[in-house]
């Protein structure tokens, strides 16, 4: 035992123990210096990267969806509003199984297979974590009462109230205002998503589409604090939206109503035009659709009912719809053969009821024309040919001046252009020259194809909304004015710019007088012998209580072969002729310019005529007139005038 304890060193132990302790002390110095540079480095020099970095999971920024501005008619009634609605989102990051919670909402309320798939669709478009996703949109009561009892065991399953557009007159305003639709795909590509950040909808069609800028307004923001759950828990910040821009539009909505009642269900288009601005007071393509059903998307069944109708009430008549004018061009016609000198006041010819270019055999008939041999209308002037809708005048009218003449002196007023200031969707028309017919087809223009001009047939198409266009130019006697829909704005925003025409200066105040003075002869001259009449007089003329100027038109969709008569009675009816009605009115000074148009309607002044009297009664209801609704001038004189171009 005494030998054991000998051998211990406690030196060296002691020695030993002490170095141990201060290699331990040592190292605790480093590893505290390492841990206190480390949390200097965090703390002082990391300090903005982690702050923004916790405040990424604590604080959320939220975009807050601007209030679209609204849309009034001239008279302030509304015709596209926000109304409340609800609906039923989820936060994929605050649901632990997104098939399950899918399943379990499909046991409460209706969810179909369409319904997830959108709901897919739109849950791999979001721009951020934490955004909510719509999965039914305007719940009703009774679903919203029957989320509301189990939400409590679905985390991330919310019911949130938003504003939607809604259009209060439905399908009256359809395709004068357009709509808001969903935002697809295709609007992703296109827009800016910081813009849109707070909405899921979007200007489509129409005005809606036009002003989008104006009506969208400015996002704004909340930071919001949230729990590791997700809930927010307070708003610490709030940047406010800027409300979009209120319209207020040319369109008076009680005209609208008495433009459409007057259509019925007749396919077709009316429109309306304010000759002093331009402005556009009705708008009617007819049948048309509710636009309520695409503003949160339109299920599958409705919608292809709509497309697939042979009516096809999608399609805007009014300024997509593309059609021969038949005789309502005959005035232009007039006072280009007026202007240029190819014919004047007194020139008259004798229209036997049918045409013959030289060493030609086809017969170009006159409307009133027989399968005896009979009919024409005896010695005509320019007045007559305009009131009684003389065709063989007309062709030989168009002969002389020719297509490329004609184009000339009628493109200033708007035909063949598309001169409307804000409706995106408005075409062009027609409106040929020689070399428009080489350059598309290929071939040369031949003779009988400038006759077909004469009367408003062949290769010439406008759209309702031009040829109220030109009837309004006519009206101002040549000051040019470009059709818009926007009448005034709640804020500043840059005009809108389109092809714009001058005022036509070379015409003659006499010719114009003329012109105008034969379109209300038209209507207002009744009580003559036979053949002498207004073609419109007895639908719409003998009590008319003011002044009016018009022009009907009808235009064959289908040929008939030659010497035979056109009866509608063996056509079908999509083959029937389409009738149209123009004019302006009050005569003295002019407050509404119009045209008709029926979709295989029959005759212009028989169909078209009335309908334009009814819109038009309305309109000057209020109106009261000096009136003077004598015949106007008369051809009492003129086998003392001479004849030209046709008499033998």
């Amino acid at each position: 035992m005494a030998e054991a304890l000998a051998l211990k060193d406690h030196s060296r132990e002691s020695r030993i123990f002490f170095n141990r302790i201060v290699v331990g002390l040592v190292l605790l110095i480093v590893l505290t210096l390492i841990l206190i540079a480390r949390m200097f480095y965090l703390q002082i020099l990391q300090n903005d990267v982690y702050t923004t970095l916790s405040d990424r999971n604590r604080i959320q920024l939220q975009p807050i969806a601007p209030i679209r501005g609204l849309i009034y008619d001239r008279h302030g009634e509304l015709i596209a509003e926000n109304v409340p609605s609800y609906s039923l989102t989820i936060t994929k990051e605050r649901v632990a199984d997104l098939d399950q919670t899918l399943d379990a909402l499909g046991a409460i309320v209706d969810l179909s297979a369409d319904d997830i798939k959108a709901f897919r669709r739109r849950l791999a478009r979001r721009q951020r974590p934490f955004e909510s996703v719509p999965l039914l949109l305007r719940l009703t009561p009774t679903e919203i009462a029957k989320i509301s009892v189990d939400r409590y065991a679905m985390p991330g399953v919310d019911i949130e109230a938003y504003l939607v557009r809604h259009y209060p007159l439905r399908d009256l305003m359809a395709h004068a205002v357009g709509s808001v639709r969903r935002i697809n795909e295709s609007d992703l590509r296109n827009i800016d998503p910081v813009a849109y950040s707070g909405t899921n909808h979007l200007g489509k069609i129409g005005v809606e589409r036009f002003y989008e800028e104006q009506l969208l307004g400015e996002v704004g923001y909340q930071q919001v604090e949230i729990n590791a759950r997700g809930r927010v828990m307070k708003v610490l910040d709030v940047t406010a939206s800027v409300p979009g821009a209120d319209l207020t539009l040319h369109v008076d909505a009680g005209l609208q109503r008495a433009a459409s009642v007057a259509l019925g269900t007749q396919r077709g288009a009316i429109v309306a035009i304010e000759p002093s601005t331009g402005g556009i007071l009705a708008l009617v393509s007819n049948p048309s659709y509710d636009p309520n059903l695409f503003v949160t998307g339109i299920d599958q069944t409705s919608y292809a009912a709509l497309r697939d109708s042979l009516d096809v009430p999608l399609f805007t008549r009014a300024i997509q719809g593309q059609y021969e004018p038949g005789s309502t061009i005959k005035p232009f016609l007039g006072l280009a053969g007026l202007v240029t000198g190819v014919i004047t006041p007194d020139y008259v010819i004798n229209d036997p009821g049918s045409f013959q270019l030289p060493n030609n055999s086809r017969l170009y008939r006159d409307w009133n024309w027989k399968t005896d041999g009979r009919g024409g209308h005896g010695l005509v002037n320019l007045q007559k040919a305009i009131y009684r809708s003389c065709n063989i005048f007309f062709y030989q009218l168009a002969v002389k001046l020719g297509v490329d003449l004609i184009h000339d002196h009628l493109s200033p007023f708007g035909f063949g252009i598309n001169t409307a200031l804000d409706l995106p969707e408005a075409r062009s028309g027609l409106l040929p020259t020689e070399e428009w017919k080489k350059r598309v087809r290929g071939q040369a223009w031949f003779p009988g194809d400038t006759v077909n001009i004469g009367i408003g047939q062949g290769d010439i198409l406008v759209t309702p909304l031009q040829l109220a266009t030109a009837i309004a130019i006519l009206a101002n006697h040549g000051k040019m004015i470009s059709p818009h829909m926007l009448k005034s704005s709640s804020q500043p925003m840059p005009a809108p710019t389109a092809q714009q025409l001058p005022d036509i200066d070379n015409v003659a105040d006499a010719y114009w007088d003329l012109i105008t003075e034969s379109m209300s002869m038209v209507v207002h001259r009744g009580n003559q012998v036979w053949g002498e009449n207004g073609t419109a007089w007895a639908y719409i003329g003998r009590d008319i209580p003011y002044r009016m100027a018009g022009k009907s038109g009808t235009a064959q969709i289908v040929g008939i072969a030659q010497g035979e008569v056109y009866d509608a009675a063996d056509l079908d009816l999509r083959q029937r002729k389409n009738a149209w009605f123009v004019a302006f009115a009050p005569l003295e000074k002019p407050t509404i310019a119009l045209a008709v148009m029926l979709e295989n309607g029959g005759g212009g002044s028989e169909f078209a005529a009335p309908i334009a009297r009814k819109v038009l009664d309305y309109y000057l209801r209020d109106y009261k007139p000096v009136l003077d609704v004598s015949s106007g001038p008369v051809l009492d004189s003129i086998d003392a005038v001479g004849v030209e171009g046709g008499r033998q």
